[in-house]
């Protein structure tokens, strides 16, 4: 395993994650470590984003799942700022659309929960080298969902989806763009194909999250 150079600024790192003893694990383990500091620990996404402004840290460890604010909405927040940490995502979730949404998001890594305090510490320093950091397993996961990612919305049914999103049914849709209503439900049923959900409030609330509706 590498260590800094003793020249170097050390690596300031945020944890966030809602299980205290998660939390202290992973102080306990980084702390250990030669050139990493660990600034500071957060109990939920909302703190998460609040203590990556005011820390200003160089790596954040966000686990996905936390009360009100999930991780990946956390991860999105705390890298529109100005000055973006890296975001390497530890959590025991792998589902292919747990990959998808946090990677979507902007997160610089994937770890399982399981992973060694070895391999742990050195995804840290390579996510604060700039590098992409992700488990075995997680990126023979991503390679196959990124292989089956459905097509992207067309021009129409980003229209279609901007029009769900103001609240207009599928009889006014149909009159706004000029087309039929049956043509506005066969758009709507291509489009939840396409984001994978099943109903008009999931697909706004996909889109949103994908950055298709402004």
């Amino acid at each position: 395993m590498t260590t800094a150079a003793p020249d170097q600024p050390a690596i300031t790192v945020l944890i966030a994650d809602d299980h205290p003893v998660v939390r202290e694990g992973l102080s306990a383990m980084l702390e250990s470590a030669p050139g990493i500091t660990v600034a500071g620990t957060a109990g939920g996404g909302e703190e998460a984003v609040v203590l990556a402004a005011s820390l200003d840290p160089d790596v954040v460890l966000m686990d996905l799942r936390m009360g009100a604010m999930d991780g990946v909405t956390a991860t999105a927040r705390i890298l529109a700022r100005s000055r973006r940490p890296r975001v390497v995502v530890v959590t025991t979730y792998e589902s292919d659309a747990d990959i998808l949404r946090a990677v979507e998001a902007g997160a610089a890594g994937y770890l399982l929960k399981g992973t060694s305090r070895g391999d742990l510490i050195d995804a840290v320093r390579a996510a604060a080298r700039g590098e992409t950091v992700l488990s075995p397993a997680v990126a023979g996961r991503l390679f196959r969902a990124r292989a089956q990612e459905p097509p992207p919305l067309s021009a129409r049914e980003r229209e279609v989806l901007h029009l769900v999103g103001r609240g207009l049914t599928n009889a006014d849709i149909g009159r706004e763009l000029h087309i039929g209503e049956a043509t506005v439900k066969t758009h709507l049923l291509r489009i939840f194909r396409k984001l994978e959900v099943s109903d008009r409030t999931a697909a706004v609330l996909a889109a949103m999250e994908r950055g298709l509706l402004d």
